[in-house]
């Protein structure tokens, strides 16, 4: 039977969207649906790194870490508009301890009890040097180690605090990577549909059928393949939706994170160790403001959206008031986000230690299901890669390709950012540089395509505020799959940090009246 689609994949996510792109490119005709807004979950969600998980080292993942440091600089390269260089500082003090429950921890206690579950600088160095030399690195530098007092990055500090390391990592714009792979896929000729849900998945005559209600009502489509992309709720899409057993399942961690004012005057961030055995990041955060996070808590309710609890709130303020000299008040919070990450449930005792790789499990009795547990973002490559060899046997298909293929206008070089920032600038001199610096950051070289041949503000259209216009919003409503304002000023960017409730609104009936 001729199916619709070689490859129908359910979930506007990361993973969801990073094999849509794969496939697509590999000459397989592509469908995906996703119920919502690409990235209106865990992957708007997160820390915004694209990094190898220096953590994860306590816990022996050096196959995990090692595929996630190789990756990085794969990905930088890729798409150098959404994606920078960033170092992270790790202020080191003799209290600082281990999890009780690592396997390091667990080692250190075991052959030197004297250290009561501390963490010596030693090991710390140690675990830097395996994080510089585990993977590769041809253009992040390595690990320094800071002397703290009277330097820029010590200033913020309590005076404890006298000797620091200093490495690399990736900040990603998280939801923007999501919508750039899945416009990517559409321009390859993938049909991309969000806002509408997969109700049901059946085997029949050697096809699936997959009913979807979306903005045209309901339909059938057919497909020689099925990814379940559904984060969350893979389970779900597998018990209910595609009515299968499936033995792996997902353990459901809830992460939260406070952005504040501005707390320090550069642009490294700090990775901060607790008492506890756990971390935080503090990183600098849309110019004016500082990101905190993350927590580790049980959610065990998917209908219950993810909130940063007042707990889990006042745990990052007093986490982050151990280390910084001037003392976060909750009036310094400005915003909160939270998202359920979906671990693989290894059966690990705390929601820290679950493993943060990824699993694949191929159902092939008959046209074929494959089920993704888990992953992390910056592994999403690499896993839709994975996806694709699991599934080339059965669908065919070309080879792996976007290892090398940059995204939706991250034509340049990772060093000429500010050179590209310039020459835009230059061609439409009414930008200021934190306007320009914006677009860029934001579309790369496709800003182009969205300010045209405008000479004036003015022929942007209506200015909704912060540097927002009606040609972005138009762009952003075409391109890249926006229905309301919160798909802009919260996914598509951050501008809700600075637009007030009335400019919202305004950008709502806009929009409403566009579509």
């Amino acid at each position: 039977m001729n199916a619709d689609f070689d490859l129908f994949i359910i979930g506007g996510g990361i993973n969801g969207v990073g094999v849509a792109r794969d496939a697509q490119g590999r000459g397989l005709q592509v469908g995906l649906a996703e119920m919502n807004d690409l990235a209106s979950a865990t992957s708007s969600a997160s820390t915004k790194l694209f990094h190898g998980g220096l953590r994860y080292l306590e816990f022996f993942e050096f196959g995990l870490v090692r595929k996630a440091l190789i990756e990085r600089e794969v990905l930088l390269r890729a798409m150098p508009h959404i994606s920078w260089p960033m170092r992270f500082v790790l202020p080191y003090h003799k209290d600082m301890r281990f999890e009780g429950d690592t396997p390091t921890s667990k080692l250190l206690t075991t052959f030197m009890p004297w250290m009561k579950g501390r963490r010596p600088a030693w090991l710390i160095r140690l675990g830097l040097f395996l994080y510089d030399n585990l993977g590769g690195r041809k253009i992040l530098p390595g690990t320094r180690t800071l002397h703290l007092p009277g330097s820029k990055v010590g200033k913020p500090l309590k005076g404890k605090f006298k000797k620091a390391y200093e490495y690399s990592d990736c900040w990603i714009e998280d939801s923007r990577l999501v919508v750039l792979n899945a416009r990517d896929a559409e321009l390859r000729g993938a049909k991309i549909m969000t806002r509408t849900k997969v109700k049901e998945a059946t085997r029949k005559d050697g096809v699936w059928h997959i009913t979807i209600d979306g903005p045209d009502g309901m339909k059938t489509v057919t497909s020689r393949g099925l990814v379940n992309a559904g984060g969350p709720w893979v389970e779900d899409v597998i018990r209910n939706v595609a009515r299968q057993n499936a033995s792996e399942g997902v353990r459901l961690v809830r992460g939260s994170h406070i952005v504040t004012k501005k707390l320090f005057d550069h642009d490294k961030s700090y990775f901060f160790q607790g008492e506890d055995g756990r971390i935080i990041f503090a990183i600098p955060y849309e110019t004016d403001f500082t990101l905190i996070g993350t927590t580790d808590a049980e959610h065990n309710n998917l209908a219950e959206r993810p909130v940063a609890t007042q707990e889990e709130q006042d745990y990052l303020l007093a986490f982050a008031n151990q280390y910084f000299e001037q003392t976060i008040h909750k009036s310094d919070i400005v915003w909160t986000y939270s998202g359920v990450r979906p671990l693989y449930d290894d059966g690990a005792k705390s929601a820290t230690a679950a493993t943060r790789d990824y699993v694949l499990s191929l159902d092939d009795n008959g046209p074929p299901l494959l089920n993704i547990f888990g992953g992390k973002i910056t592994t999403y490559r690499k896993l839709a890669e994975n996806v694709m060899k699991k599934l080339e046997p059965i669908l065919g298909g070309q080879g792996p390709w976007t290892a090398e293929v940059p995204l939706p206008g991250g034509d340049f070089p990772v060093s000429q950012v500010s050179k590209i920032i310039a020459e835009l600038q230059d061609k439409y001199p009414f930008l200021s540089v934190c306007w320009a610096t914006r677009l860029i950051r934001a579309y790369g070289t496709d800003a182009t395509l969205i300010l045209g041949d405008a000479k004036s503000a003015v022929d942007l259209g209506e200015d909704f505020g912060a540097t927002l216009t009606a040609a972005e919003v138009r762009w952003l409503m075409n391109e890249e799959y926006a229905v309301t304002a919160e798909d802009i000023v919260w996914r598509r960017s951050k501008l809700g940090l600075r637009l007030s409730s009335d400019q919202i609104a305004a950008l709502d009936a806009f929009m409403a009246k566009a579509s």
